[in-house]
Parts: C-alpha cells; sequence; structure tokens
C-alpha cells in the first residue's frame, strides 16, 4: 500500500501512535504539543518542519522570512496549549551550493522571532540534501490549571470564536503562484506569519478547547470536533476576513471564504468557550459557529446549511 493510499494524515498519525508509558506526560500526540510535568512545571513541546518548494519558495521568500516563518510556526503550536516558549532546537538540511548570505539571513530570521517571543536557541543540527529543509523543536511551558484547552476538551454550546482575520496566506500565496502584482500587505501575511501570542494565555484561562490555525478554519474544527466526539455549525457571513484579502481574492477568482476555511497557514487561534464566557471572547476574537451534538461539521452560507465534506490541506491524502 502507498503511503498516498492510507487514509490522510489522522490515519498515519493514528497508525504510528503509541501509549506513553511514563505518568510524567499529562498530554502526548494528538494536540499542537505535548505536555509533560518536570520538576514541578508543565512543560509544552513541539516540533515542526518546512521543506523547500512546499512550505516555502526561494522564487519569493528571502532567506530571512523563511526563518521568521520556520519559528512563527512552532511559536504558534505553543500559543495553541496557552504556553510560554523558552528553549528552541535549530535543524537545517543545506544544498552544498547554500552561500554564507543565505545562512546570514535565514538565522537573522530565527533570532528576530526568537528575540520578539522571549526564545533562547540552544542548539540543533546541520545536515546536507537536494533541498532546504528546516525542522524545530521548541519547548515552552505551561501555568498550571485545573485543565488545558485541548482539543478533546470542548462542549456541546460551546461558541466557536477565531482571532484575527483568515484567508491572507493563501490569498498571498495564490497571487505568488500567479505571478500577480499588487497586494503586498497580504503577500507578507503569507511571508512573515505572526504567532498569536499576545492573547493565547488570556484564551487558555476561558477556553475549553482551543487549536492554531495551520490548515484551514474548517480543517481545525474538524480536528477539534473529532477529538471531542462532536459536531459544529459555521457561518459563512461571520468568518473575519480582511477587505484587502477580499479583493486579492476577486482578483485571483477564488471566493474569499474558501481561503479562510480551507487554505491555512494564517496562524491564527481557534477556541471553543461555553456561553458563559462569550463577553471575555469578543474581547479576543470574533464568533464563527458552535459545537453541537452529533460528529458532522456543517457551513451555513447564504441561509443554506451544508455538511462539509472537505477540509483543509493534508499531506497525506
Amino acid at each position: 500500500m502507498l503511503l498516498s493510499e492510507i487514509g490522510g494524515e489522522f490515519a498515519f498519525i493514528k497508525r504510528i501512535s503509541r501509549r506513553p508509558k511514563h505518568r510524567e506526560v499529562v498530554v502526548g500526540i494528538g494536540d499542537d504539543a505535548a505536555v509533560i510535568e518536570f520538576g514541578g512545571k508543565l512543560l509544552a513541546v513541539t516540533t515542526d518542519m518546512l521543506v523547500e518548494r512546499d512550505h516555502f519558495s526561494l522564487d519569493y521568500f528571502l532567506p530571512r522570512q523563511i526563518g521568521i516563518k520556520a519559528m512563527e510556526s512552532n511559536v504558534s503550536d505553543i500559543a495553541a496549549m496557552g504556553g510560554k516558549p523558552l528553549y528552541a532546537f535549530i535543524s537545517i538540511c543545506l544544498p552544498k551550493a547554500t552561500t554564507v548570505e543565505f545562512i546570514d539571513g535565514f538565522y537573522g530570521g530565527i533570532y528576530e522571532s526568537a528575540e520578539e517571543n522571549g526564545i533562547d536557541v540552544l542548539g540543533g543540527d546541520t545536515t546536507h540534501g537536494e533541498l532546504i529543509v528546516v525542522n524545530i523543536t521548541l519547548i515552552g511551558e505551561l501555568k498550571k490549571r485545573k485543565r488545558l484547552p485541548l482539543r478533546s476538551c470542548s462542549k456541546e454550546g460551546d461558541l466557536i470564536f477565531v482571532t484575527g482575520n483568515l484567508g491572507a496566506s493563501t490569498a498571498g500565496l495564490k497571487l505568488f503562484q500567479r505571478k500577480m502584482d499588487g497586494f503586498d500587505s497580504v503577500k507578507k501575511r503569507h511571508l512573515e506569519p505572526k504567532a498569536r501570542m499576545d492573547v493565547s494565555r488570556k484564551i487558555a484561562a476561558i477556553a475549553n478547547a482551543m487549536e492554531d490555525v495551520s490548515d484551514g478554519l474548517a480543517s481545525e474544527v474538524r480536528n477539534i470536533c473529532l477529538a471531542s466526539g462532536k459536531g459544529a455549525i459555521l457561518f459563512a457571513e461571520k468568518i473575519p476576513i480582511n477587505e484587502e484579502t477580499r479583493k486579492a481574492a476577486a482578483a485571483l477568482g477564488e471566493d474569499p471564504v474558501d481561503c479562510a476555511l480551507f487554505g491555512g497557514e494564517d496562524f491564527e487561534l481557534v477556541f471553543t468557550v461555553p456561553k458563559k464566557y462569550e463577553g471575555r471572547a469578543k474581547k479576543l476574537g470574533t464568533a464563527v459557529g458552535r459545537i453541537t451534538s452529533g460528529s458532522k461539521v456543517f457551513l451555513e452560507k447564504n441561509s443554506a446549511k451544508q455538511e462539509l465534506t472537505k477540509f483543509g490541506y493534508d499531506h497525506f491524502a
């Protein structure tokens, strides 16, 4: 059987997962980061990989921007757990023709993001290959709480909120791919994403479940539903999409709602909260739906409700 026939990324993860042996493991495989209790503290550990021609292209990414994206995508996973990032380990595979200027630019972006997020870079590994591959392991610390905002913790009746605006990264990517001029602010959202560390810990104080938007809003909500054994309904008209992204989508001949639902790499946070915290949640994001009984995810658009059967990006679909 080929990997492409395995049934997608979730089937792959399920196939390779094993139950943790150590009692110190609080959260294993299945969330944005693992959580380990160590020395009286809760540590969140994540790792994320970027591959040339898949996650970035040298046709339009500067080396500095590759470093920023690599670091921020990992910081976003720690943010989704309500944690504070602390220590990073950078591993990189480089073609032999790589220039010193590329290395200086790349690590300039790494340290720029690290400085903004209070992270120390403590090591890693280097090797050579045909393509540039970047892998970062990031360790953060969590405040001890009665509960963590895990994907499995959403409740029926929870309201679904999302921070910021969605769809810009995907629209920016399509603009680059089609070599279209203009829409610089939209393109920048793809080139230089920013993890939402500014609001993540406030959200964690009220959220039942939380996840970062790396593979599209529909995919992330589906992940929460699968882990929680719940369903959801999303309201297309309420999904926050800024005007410049809408204009870019129109120029591309794309539906901006599709960019938000199925695109990804916005690195915003989607979270569910009980009704009693609606007022606090409105100060942190936009309500876009609610958690329901059942197991299906529906989209209400133009007063019509339909079940979603496609979701965001899947490496092994």
